[in-house]
């Protein structure tokens, strides 16, 4: 039989590959694989094997400002969402207006009782920031789980739901444990008798955490014939290598990680913007995403220059500031709150315009529309497909 010429087989190759279209992805499976975490794992693992105690031979100038401008960038890209046009703002005065003015209040009371040498207000408002970042890391990752699943095609069904979003919890208990730990280390308050306890007992309930998220992922495998994609698990996973750096080093980890968990997030709101600059003017997209980038980028750099200390190296002694560091502390702790709440309404997959802002770029004949990754706040379908 003769060999069929080398157009025919050329041409049949293209066929096939026009009948499989590219799998889902949010830019694509290999930049949300690394986004997702798995660059974070693959910096940090390794270090966590090394068995090194400490973060010394880093150097943590660079770090902290390769962590600020990309930290601060996730921030302005939220924002941006948010405050794109009157629209936006209008529909959403709570978490646009009213809430920002709340934290303001809040703010100038704390500065003017630091004044008094009485950083009591200041000391809550750091403390009600570090409980939402334990919200925000492990609601997040949930968001990454669930989402990054429906673009694949699959669906979680509500007793996998309970023991992979049980498994964050637990997470979640630990990182608010932990807080408390660092805390009473920076200060000299008398440490209470029963916190080391409590820090060793949730710190053995991760291994608990790991089991039920275990489980919940094999329940998906055993129900559909195939596991979650890669970059879900990848989500799941990576956040037990942020905690455990947090655990194995302490404060100067959770630069690292809060690295980790703005690039986890980053990819997202440049898909919206993405897509819209798409839809209104295809062929310019290109130096729109450039002016876009170059934006928060210069954005995030104004607001480092308005945070010295570096803040984040204050917080760990909050109780004890001294009135020239309070206001760096307020305004870092107030952009961290209030993004929060930017986030909340900026991700709700039940409302059609976010979803043709997220997924606009995805075939929908090949994906079905996420039907709600309920990011932060329960099972219900709405909220976020991301978060910190």
């Amino acid at each position: 039989m003769p060999s069929p010429p080398a157009e025919a087989v050329a041409a049949q190759a293209t066929a096939v590959g026009a009948a499989q279209p590219p799998r889902p992805a949010i830019f694509s499976p290999v930049v949300d694989l690394l986004c997702v975490g798995g660059l974070s794992i693959l910096l940090i693992g390794p270090m966590l094997l090394s068995g090194r105690e400490d973060l010394a031979f880093l150097n943590i100038g660079v770090l902290i400002w390769i962590q600020a401008l990309i930290n601060y960038s996730h921030f302005m890209a939220s924002y941006r969402i948010i405050y794109r046009d009157r629209e936006m703002i209008r529909r959403h005065r709570w978490a646009a207006i009213w809430m920002p003015m709340i934290l303001l209040g809040y703010a100038l009371l704390a500065l003017w009782q630091a004044q008094q040498q009485r950083p009591l207000l200041v000391g809550v408002m750091v403390a009600v920031g570090s409980g939402y970042l334990a919200w925000h890391y492990t609601g997040q990752v949930w968001g990454m789980i669930a989402s990054y699943t429906y673009l694949a095609g699959g669906r979680i069904d509500k007793s996998e739901r309970l023991l992979i979003r049980s498994s964050l919890r637990i997470l979640l208990v630990w990182h608010l444990v932990w807080f408390v730990n660092i805390w009473f280390r920076q200060t000299s308050l008398p440490e209470p008798f029963w916190l080391v306890p409590l820090y060793q007992a949730v710190t053995a309930a991760t291994l608990l955490a790991a089991v039920l998220g275990g489980l919940g992922i094999l329940k998906i495998r055993l129900r559909s014939g195939s596991f979650p994609p890669a970059r879900a698990l990848v989500a799941w996973f990576a956040i037990f290598v942020w905690y455990a750096a947090m655990w194995r080093w302490g404060l100067p980890a959770l630069f690292l990680v809060q690295l980790a968990h703005a690039i986890q997030y980053l990819e997202f709101p440049a898909r919206v913007e993405l897509n819209r600059a798409t839809r209104t003017a295809a062929t310019r997209a290109t130096g729109h995403m450039a002016l876009y980038g170059a934006g928060l980028l210069a954005a995030s750099f104004l607001v480092v220059l308005a945070v010295p200390g570096p803040a984040m190296s204050v917080v760990a002694g909050f109780l004890g500031l001294e009135p020239n560091k309070v206001a760096p502390v307020l305004i870092l702790t107030f952009i961290n709150i209030h993004h929060y709440f930017t986030d909340g309404v900026a991700w709700k997959l039940g409302n059609p315009e976010v979803r043709k802002d997220l997924f606009s770029h995805v075939n929908p004949a090949t994906v079905p529309v996420p039907a709600g990754p309920a990011s932060q706040t329960g099972g219900k379908r709405k909220r976020r497909p991301v978060e910190r």
